[in-house]
């Protein structure tokens, strides 16, 4: 089978890394189309992927909506003389495209229940859309549900074992408490209108009161918060994070991704609000979500109050684990068997 893989985000290359290499080593080939966005190409090239470059959409929403046709006739004249079989994505606008133009069936996974501008550009072309079964939305008779989340791609214990090194790499130690704030940039078009951390300085001067305080951001910082910016490769954040007592931020991603660690985490964000996915973590214990970050304070100081926070959230991660699918493997499963009697073939990915 040859399979066409969308990579819009460095993340994307976490989600879709280890179905790679697996459907590779079974035989099948893999073509991967990739995005230009933030640290992508320079996390595929970490990984030593070989794939097709096809320009990026842009920061601001006119650009994005310029570029679409742009990339999606790059893409369709690089991919037509490799004939995919089917196309994979992550609400991948360009392989719903290119996969309706070439008479190809195209699977995209979404878990983004308010980015509605964008699903209109991709649902209607898309044969199927896999979605947690947190989800939110009902996206009717081309959606099927699985009982996990996209972090557990490459974070379910079946793929990921932390690097334990990481702590000397920072000139850390075990017993110390480690918090990870993320800022991010909110140039998504789903982004628009919504905010969250306000006063980044003064709640970096409140964590700095219990521990190691390390800051991950898509925007410049102001030069206060420079002296806690995270100097590490992008693709050891997991095992940091595996190792932080606490993460506080703006993105979901990093959010679900410290859930899948067991580690606790303080969303703030007016888009969590939206997504399934945080209300599931946070039957756990594992993930709270807040507007504004006065209101989210006081969980904070909480949480920072708890002896022994870190083995507490690892405890509440394998509870998580006992209920959660192992993603990359559904993935594998469903796409070697497509096309299938989809809705009765996952009722097996239930537990």
């Amino acid at each position: 089978m040859r399979i066409q893989v969308h990579i819009n985000h460095p993340a994307h290359v976490h989600l879709f890394k280890n179905f790679i290499w697996t459907m590779e080593k079974r035989g099948h080939e893999v073509l991967i189309l990739a995005s230009k966005r933030n640290l992508t190409y320079e996390l595929l090239d970490h990984y030593k992927f070989n794939y097709i470059k096809i320009g990026e959409y842009g920061n601001t929403n006119s650009q994005k909506i310029l570029n679409v046709p742009l990339i999606d006739f790059k893409a369709y004249t690089k991919i037509r003389k490799e004939k995919p079989d089917i196309f994979v994505g992550m609400g991948s606008i360009v392989n719903a495209h290119v996969s309706f133009l070439l008479n190809r069936p195209c699977i995209n996974l979404t878990q983004t229940e308010h980015s509605v501008a964008q699903y209109k550009l991709w649902a209607p072309f898309t044969d199927t859309i896999l979605t947690p079964n947190s989800f939110r939305r009902n996206l009717g008779r081309k959606q099927i549900r699985y009982n996990g989340f996209h972090e557990l791609a490459y974070l379910h214990p079946n793929w990921f074992q932390p690097d334990v090194t990481v702590l000397d790499t920072l000139g850390l130690d075990k017993n110390e408490l480690i918090i990870i704030l993320r800022f991010v940039s909110w140039t998504a078009t789903h982004d628009t209108g919504q905010h969250g951390i306000k006063d980044k300085i003064s709640l970096v001067k409140e964590l700095s009161n219990y521990g190691k305080v390390f800051i991950t951001s898509e925007n410049i910082l102001p030069d206060y918060l420079n002296n806690y910016k995270l100097n590490l490769a992008y693709e050891k954040i997991h095992d940091l994070l595996y190792y932080a007592s606490l993460y506080v931020g703006e993105g979901g991603t990093m959010t679900s991704e410290s859930a899948a660690l067991g580690t606790h985490s303080v969303l703030i964000s007016t888009e969590a609000k939206n997504c399934g996915v945080f209300y599931d973590q946070r039957k756990y214990g594992l993930t709270w979500f807040y507007e504004e970050d006065y209101n989210a304070i006081n969980m904070i100081t909480k949480l920072l109050s708890i002896k022994n926070l870190w083995q507490d959230g690892k405890r509440k991660r394998e509870r998580m684990l006992k209920d959660k699918i192992d993603v990359t493997q559904f993935l594998i499963d469903y796409i070697e068997n497509y096309p299938i009697d989809q809705h009765n073939f996952t009722k097996q990915h239930f537990k």
